[in-house]
């Protein structure tokens, strides 16, 4: 499975992201439910770390966050 794949199945599907931004080193996801953010399986997946603040979850990833922003609406 891919790392977008990975990552997308953590954040709890498609069906739970209503929006995913790329900002310099991370992703910022606006989400349906924090709850089905499975953080193990993002950091399994290469983040670096993982920021919730109400129902936006930031995946911190690195440089790479912007290539991997368009391998994730690439899925779509």
């Amino acid at each position: 499975m891919s790392q977008a794949r990975q990552i997308v199945e953590a954040l709890g599907s498609f069906d739970n992201i209503v929006e995913i931004e790329p900002c310099i080193t991370r992703l910022r996801c606006e989400l349906e439910s924090v709850s089905a953010v499975d953080e193990a399986a993002l950091r399994a997946a290469g983040a670096h770390g993982v920021i919730t603040v109400g129902d936006v979850v930031q995946v911190v990833i690195g440089p790479a966050a912007d290539a991997l922003y368009e391998q994730i609406e690439d899925l779509r």
